[in-house]
């Protein structure tokens, strides 16, 4: 019998996970969850490899012959984060060859200090994807307004691209936009496009953090809107979502991408992420059970996974419900919350999200780059 886990791929979804650590590659933990739950990929971001890195032991032999060798901390960071990509991606070789390359990838964020600076984003994504050397990794790169010249230019180069941190539906047309511009360049030159792969990570928990205590303050005030902002409460993530998904359709069944499909290009599938559940009094699986779909990636935390191998339920519910979620982003506007504020905000606030952790490792590296020059 199939876990929970592995039955969504049934419905055309793939589960990746979001966590990456040394050991957990090492001992075959994460070979046993691609074996019995059917997972596809991993993501991992400055907060995760904080976590991995600040806070165990497992690195400190790699930081140190590092250090010994010279190399900065900025240097010893993206080796030892090249090193547990790659040895994922090895892991998930069989995935990749399996699904055709549609599936089996490894995520490496680009500095999140360059998420308004494009040419040095795409300079660290090149040299990053150089040296990770594996069909089976993608270069996360922020959904700005500064990034999206630079998933164009590197998909126009066969960089595999995950766009990160997409909150509105506005900025989520213009990075699909910015994909099928780059595939475009790239068969414009000759050069092949059935091997390029890209998704696009639209955040999740952290937009109905954000709008629901708005929500709360309205509900309770005893005037007409009271009702409607209570029954909107912690529904503004997944009606955005099921918008996304909408575009998703219109962009890649359009003339435009079938003129790339007849070249083997593949549609930069959208991805649910930020999919822990945020306020307790929600289900623990609701990001995950609301979203199944075909065509779409989740990629959980460990927590999640666990919590959906345990009591989720797997059924097709992305397409659900649509006209409700029109509905329910309209009524926001209504009830006179900005969500283009909202997300501009919160695409603000991720960014803040991902430097801060990045600077506390780089902090912690260089005190163990120290230590370790002086053994």
């Amino acid at each position: 019998m199939k876990s929970s886990l592995a039955q969504i791929s049934s419905f055309g979804q793939s589960i990746w996970l979001d966590y990456i650590r040394r050991k957990f590659i090492a001992s075959g933990e994460l070979k046993k969850l691609i074996d019995d739950d059917d997972l596809r990929g991993v993501t991992s971001n400055p907060a995760i490899f904080e976590e991995a890195i600040a806070r165990s032991d497992d690195y400190w032999e790699a930081i140190k012959t590092l250090a010994q060798s010279g190399k900065s901390t900025e240097e010893i960071f993206l080796a030892v984060a090249i090193e547990d990509v790659q040895n994922a991606a090895d892991t998930f070789k069989g995935v990749y060859e399996q699904t055709h390359g549609l599936d089996g990838y490894v995520s490496l964020e680009v500095s999140p200090t360059l998420a308004m600076d494009t040419a040095g984003t795409i300079k660290e994504a090149q040299s990053s994807w150089q040296t990770l050397n594996r069909p089976n990794v993608m270069i996360k790169v922020p959904g700005t307004s500064e990034g999206l010249p630079a998933i164009t230019q590197l998909i126009s180069e066969g960089i595999n691209v995950n766009v990160t941190l997409l909150f509105s539906l506005e900025r989520y047309r213009q990075v699909a936009e910015a994909y099928v511009a780059g595939l475009e360049q790239r068969a414009k030159k000759g050069e092949p496009i059935d091997k390029v792969a890209s998704v696009a990570s639209f955040f999740l928990s952290r937009i109905d953090a954000l709008v629901d205590p708005k929500l709360e303050k309205l509900a309770n005030k005893s005037t007409d809107k009271a009702e409607t902002a209570k029954q909107l409460l912690g529904k503004t993530a997944i009606a955005s979502a099921k918008m996304a998904y909408q575009i998703y359709k219109e962009v890649f069944q359009s003339a435009r991408f079938k003129a790339l499909a007849e070249k083997g290009a593949k549609p930069q599938r959208l991805l649910w992420a930020s999919t822990s559940t945020k306020n307790p009094a929600y289900r623990d699986v609701l990001y995950v059970e609301s979203l199944i779909g075909p065509d779409t990636v989740n990629t959980v935390p460990m927590e999640t996974l666990n919590a959906f191998r345990d009591h989720g339920q797997p059924a097709a519910r992305l397409e659900e419900g649509t006209d409700d979620a029109r509905n329910s982003l309209a009524q926001l506007a209504e009830l006179g919350i900005d969500l283009a504020a909202v997300t501009q905000q919160l695409e603000e606030e991720g960014i803040q999200k991902f430097i801060k952790p990045f600077t506390s490792l780089m902090g912690v590296l260089e005190e163990k780059r120290k230590e370790a020059a002086t053994l």
